[in-house]
């Protein structure tokens, strides 16, 4: 008799997940996309009214939510709020910023706004949870949102892609030492998706026809293109997959 392998779960039932940057744009998505595959999810961002009705938009659909004001830049009240949150299975990191200029015309405190938030916010919430992670004794599961900018070059980016090189740097670094405690930590880079971070690239007309002649599938990206990827690396589906990253690109990075 052979024994058939059987394809491991996609389902997130009875997990507890934490979406950073999930009033919006590619946290909402991915809050969205845990709940569906039956997560708790925590739902945290800055802004109060609009992270309450994105989390009232997922519980209409029969999604579990729960919101969390969050700064990821004030590392110190970062931290005082994991705390309470108890045990942790998935840290979804979608908090995020972008402020592009040409190299030549960036300001320190540009650089300073756009670091805090894509690096040392994304560093520390990664270190925090994964603390927690060890101490439950949970085989977690921490995605990094990153950007197709983290493996190239793109103009008038140079801060934003160097804010995502630094995720993908840090999370490979830290799958290595996460990895014996049995937590998985990888990226999820994503090219240009329909968003109100996108939007000011995607209604200039010369800018949209540039990415659109560089993505190979020949269209921009949708919330629900990055859904499945953020549940896969959510899940058991993934199980052997730590300190790589998931192009989420249409081909981009390519050619």
């Amino acid at each position: 008799m052979v024994d058939v392998p059987r394809t491991p779960s996609f389902r997130l039932d009875g997990k507890r997940a934490l979406v950073a940057g999930a009033s919006s744009g590619l946290g909402f998505a991915a809050a969205a996309a845990l709940a569906e595959a039956g997560a708790h999810v925590i739902m945290a961002a800055r802004g109060h009214e609009r992270l309450e009705a994105a989390a009232a938009a997922i519980r209409e659909v029969g999604g579990a939510t729960e919101t969390l004001a969050l700064d990821v830049a004030d590392i110190d009240d970062m931290r005082t709020k994991l705390q309470p949150l108890g045990s942790l299975d998935v840290l979804i990191n979608s908090a995020g910023i972008a402020r592009h200029t040409p190299a030549l015309d960036t300001t320190p405190s540009d650089y300073d706004a756009v670091s805090d938030i894509n690096v040392k916010g994304a560093y520390f919430l990664s270190v925090g949870v994964a603390r927690g992670m060890i101490a439950n004794g949970i085989k977690g599961s921490i995605i990094n949102m990153s950007s197709q900018m983290g493996h190239i070059g793109g103009i008038d980016r140079a801060v934003y892609c160097g804010t995502k090189h630094a995720v993908e740097g840090f999370t490979k670094a830290m799958a290595i030492e996460f990895g014996p405690h049995g937590i998985r930590i990888n990226t999820l880079s994503p090219t240009f998706i329909r968003t109100p971070l996108a939007e000011t690239t995607l209604a200039n007309p010369e800018r949209k026809a540039w990415v659109e002649s560089k993505i190979k599938l020949g269209r921009i990206g949708e919330l629900p293109d990055i859904m499945g990827p953020a549940v896969f690396l959510a899940s058991d589906a993934s199980a052997l997959i730590t300190g790589t990253s998931l192009l989420v690109d249409g081909g981009w990075t390519a050619g």
